[in-house]
Protein backbone atom coordinates (compact mmCIF):
# COMPACT_ATOMS: atom_id res chain seq x y z
CA UNK A 1 0.00 0.00 0.00
CA UNK A 2 1.27 3.45 -0.86
CA UNK A 3 -1.81 5.68 -0.80
CA UNK A 4 -5.42 4.69 -0.07
CA UNK A 5 -8.28 7.18 -0.26
CA UNK A 6 -11.39 6.55 1.83
CA UNK A 7 -14.69 8.42 1.84
CA UNK A 8 -17.04 7.90 4.81
CA UNK A 9 -20.56 9.13 4.05
CA UNK A 10 -23.91 9.36 5.76
CA UNK A 11 -26.13 12.03 7.24
CA UNK A 12 -25.31 14.46 10.01
CA UNK A 13 -25.80 12.79 13.38
CA UNK A 14 -24.57 9.31 12.38
CA UNK A 15 -21.00 9.89 13.52
CA UNK A 16 -19.58 10.06 10.01
CA UNK A 17 -16.77 12.45 10.93
CA UNK A 18 -15.86 10.47 14.04
CA UNK A 19 -15.63 7.28 11.98
CA UNK A 20 -13.24 8.98 9.55
CA UNK A 21 -11.26 10.48 12.41
CA UNK A 22 -10.83 7.06 14.05
CA UNK A 23 -9.61 5.53 10.79
CA UNK A 24 -7.00 8.27 10.40
CA UNK A 25 -5.96 8.19 14.06
CA UNK A 26 -5.64 4.40 14.02
CA UNK A 27 -3.34 4.59 11.01
CA UNK A 28 -1.21 7.49 12.26
CA UNK A 29 -0.98 6.90 16.01
CA UNK A 30 -1.15 3.13 16.40
CA UNK A 31 -0.52 1.87 12.87
CA UNK A 32 2.77 3.60 12.06
CA UNK A 33 1.39 5.20 8.89
CA UNK A 34 0.57 8.70 7.69
CA UNK A 35 -3.00 10.01 7.47
CA UNK A 36 -5.01 13.14 6.68
CA UNK A 37 -8.67 13.99 7.27
CA UNK A 38 -10.96 16.47 5.51
CA UNK A 39 -14.68 16.83 6.09
CA UNK A 40 -17.71 18.36 4.41
CA UNK A 41 -21.35 18.99 5.33
CA UNK A 42 -24.48 19.75 3.40
CA UNK A 43 -26.32 23.06 3.89
CA UNK A 44 -28.06 21.65 6.99
CA UNK A 45 -25.47 19.84 9.07
CA UNK A 46 -27.80 17.45 10.88
CA UNK A 47 -29.88 15.24 8.62
CA UNK A 48 -28.18 16.14 5.34
CA UNK A 49 -25.46 14.24 3.51
CA UNK A 50 -22.00 14.74 4.94
CA UNK A 51 -18.67 13.03 4.43
CA UNK A 52 -15.19 12.56 5.80
CA UNK A 53 -12.29 12.08 3.40
CA UNK A 54 -9.40 10.09 4.83
CA UNK A 55 -6.09 9.42 3.12
CA UNK A 56 -3.81 6.73 4.54
CA UNK A 57 -0.30 6.10 3.24
CA UNK A 58 2.99 4.41 4.05
CA UNK A 59 4.73 7.55 2.84
CA UNK A 60 4.34 11.25 3.61
CA UNK A 61 1.15 12.66 2.13
CA UNK A 62 2.13 15.63 -0.01
CA UNK A 63 -1.34 16.21 -1.47
CA UNK A 64 -3.96 15.90 1.32
CA UNK A 65 -7.05 16.04 -0.89
CA UNK A 66 -8.99 13.17 -2.39
CA UNK A 67 -8.59 12.46 -6.09
CA UNK A 68 -10.71 9.33 -6.34
CA UNK A 69 -11.77 7.09 -3.45
CA UNK A 70 -10.55 3.51 -3.26
CA UNK A 71 -12.96 2.67 -0.43
CA UNK A 72 -16.36 4.14 0.38
CA UNK A 73 -18.51 3.66 3.48
CA UNK A 74 -22.14 4.69 2.90
CA UNK A 75 -24.51 4.91 5.85
CA UNK A 76 -27.49 6.62 4.19
CA UNK A 77 -29.33 6.52 0.88
CA UNK A 78 -28.83 10.22 0.15
CA UNK A 79 -25.09 9.98 0.75
CA UNK A 80 -24.83 6.84 -1.38
CA UNK A 81 -26.66 8.48 -4.28
CA UNK A 82 -24.50 11.58 -4.02
CA UNK A 83 -21.05 10.01 -3.65
CA UNK A 84 -21.19 6.47 -5.10
CA UNK A 85 -20.48 7.66 -8.69
CA UNK A 86 -17.02 8.76 -7.50
CA UNK A 87 -15.92 5.12 -7.33
CA UNK A 88 -16.51 4.78 -11.05
CA UNK A 89 -17.37 1.10 -10.75
CA UNK A 90 -14.07 0.28 -9.04
CA UNK A 91 -12.88 -0.13 -5.47
CA UNK A 92 -14.68 -1.28 -2.33
CA UNK A 93 -18.14 -0.15 -1.25
CA UNK A 94 -19.38 -0.82 2.29
CA UNK A 95 -23.04 -0.04 3.06
CA UNK A 96 -25.62 -0.30 5.79
CA UNK A 97 -27.92 -2.76 4.03
CA UNK A 98 -31.12 -1.44 5.62
CA UNK A 99 -30.48 2.22 4.85
CA UNK A 100 -28.90 1.77 1.41
CA UNK A 101 -31.06 -0.94 -0.14
CA UNK A 102 -30.44 0.16 -3.72
CA UNK A 103 -26.67 -0.43 -3.57
CA UNK A 104 -25.40 -2.55 -6.47
CA UNK A 105 -21.94 -3.82 -7.39
CA UNK A 106 -20.74 -2.41 -10.69
CA UNK A 107 -17.90 -3.44 -13.01
CA UNK A 108 -14.83 -4.01 -10.81
CA UNK A 109 -16.44 -2.80 -7.58
CA UNK A 110 -16.65 -5.08 -4.55
CA UNK A 111 -19.82 -4.49 -2.55
CA UNK A 112 -20.19 -5.56 1.07
CA UNK A 113 -23.36 -5.11 3.12
CA UNK A 114 -23.94 -5.14 6.87
CA UNK A 115 -27.06 -4.45 8.98
CA UNK A 116 -25.07 -1.94 11.02
CA UNK A 117 -28.07 -0.04 12.40
CA UNK A 118 -29.78 -3.25 13.53
CA UNK A 119 -26.59 -4.47 15.19
CA UNK A 120 -26.23 -1.14 16.99
CA UNK A 121 -29.88 -1.26 18.12
CA UNK A 122 -29.39 -4.80 19.43
CA UNK A 123 -26.50 -3.47 21.50
CA UNK A 124 -28.86 -0.87 22.97
CA UNK A 125 -27.63 2.32 21.28
CA UNK A 126 -28.30 3.10 17.63
CA UNK A 127 -25.69 5.86 17.81
CA UNK A 128 -22.82 3.32 17.74
CA UNK A 129 -23.63 2.22 14.18
CA UNK A 130 -20.56 4.21 13.04
CA UNK A 131 -18.35 2.05 15.27
CA UNK A 132 -20.01 -1.09 13.89
CA UNK A 133 -19.14 0.18 10.40
CA UNK A 134 -15.59 0.90 11.55
CA UNK A 135 -15.19 -2.72 12.66
CA UNK A 136 -16.65 -3.92 9.37
CA UNK A 137 -14.26 -1.65 7.45
CA UNK A 138 -11.29 -2.99 9.43
CA UNK A 139 -12.19 -6.61 8.65
CA UNK A 140 -13.00 -6.17 4.97
CA UNK A 141 -10.15 -3.89 3.89
CA UNK A 142 -7.36 -5.18 6.18
CA UNK A 143 -5.90 -1.72 5.65
CA UNK A 144 -5.10 -1.10 9.32
CA UNK A 145 -4.28 -3.69 11.96
CA UNK A 146 -7.25 -4.84 14.04
CA UNK A 147 -5.51 -4.16 17.36
CA UNK A 148 -4.52 -0.65 16.28
CA UNK A 149 -8.12 0.29 15.44
CA UNK A 150 -9.57 -1.37 18.53
CA UNK A 151 -7.09 0.43 20.78
CA UNK A 152 -7.98 3.73 19.11
CA UNK A 153 -11.69 3.15 19.76
CA UNK A 154 -11.05 2.32 23.40
CA UNK A 155 -8.96 5.46 24.01
CA UNK A 156 -11.04 7.89 21.92
CA UNK A 157 -14.67 7.42 22.94
CA UNK A 158 -16.26 9.19 25.93
CA UNK A 159 -15.48 7.73 29.34
CA UNK A 160 -18.07 5.24 30.44
CA UNK A 161 -18.90 4.14 26.88
CA UNK A 162 -15.75 2.12 26.20
CA UNK A 163 -17.33 -1.33 26.59
CA UNK A 164 -20.35 -0.46 24.45
CA UNK A 165 -18.15 0.91 21.68
CA UNK A 166 -15.77 -2.04 21.82
CA UNK A 167 -18.73 -4.43 21.53
CA UNK A 168 -19.93 -2.43 18.52
CA UNK A 169 -16.48 -2.61 16.93
CA UNK A 170 -16.13 -6.33 17.61
CA UNK A 171 -19.61 -7.03 16.21
CA UNK A 172 -18.85 -5.23 12.95
CA UNK A 173 -15.43 -6.86 12.69
CA UNK A 174 -16.78 -10.38 13.26
CA UNK A 175 -19.55 -9.80 10.69
CA UNK A 176 -16.92 -8.77 8.16
CA UNK A 177 -14.68 -11.75 8.85
CA UNK A 178 -17.62 -14.12 8.36
CA UNK A 179 -18.44 -12.46 5.03
CA UNK A 180 -14.86 -12.88 3.82
CA UNK A 181 -14.81 -16.52 4.92
CA UNK A 182 -18.08 -17.17 3.13
CA UNK A 183 -16.74 -15.43 0.02
CA UNK A 184 -13.58 -17.56 -0.03
CA UNK A 185 -15.39 -20.90 0.23
CA UNK A 186 -15.66 -22.69 -3.12
CA UNK A 187 -19.21 -22.92 -4.38
CA UNK A 188 -20.60 -26.42 -4.23
CA UNK A 189 -21.60 -27.93 -7.53
CA UNK A 190 -25.13 -29.18 -7.78
CA UNK A 191 -25.30 -32.96 -7.24
CA UNK A 192 -28.86 -33.27 -8.40
CA UNK A 193 -29.17 -35.57 -11.38
CA UNK A 194 -31.44 -34.60 -14.19
CA UNK A 195 -34.53 -36.75 -14.35
CA UNK A 196 -34.44 -39.15 -17.25
CA UNK A 197 -37.30 -38.60 -19.61
CA UNK A 198 -39.08 -41.83 -20.49
CA UNK A 199 -39.05 -42.69 -24.16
Amino acid sequence: MSRTEIRVTGYGGQGVILCGYLIGKSAAIHGGMHATLNQSFGPEARGSACSAQVIVSDEKILYPYMRKPDVMIAMSREAYNKFAPELGGKGIMLVDEDLVKEAKAEKNMKLYKIPATRIAEDLGRRIVLNIVMLGFFTAITKLIDHDAVRKTVETSVPKGTEQLNLKAFDSGYEFGIKQLESESKPKKKSTKKKKEVAA
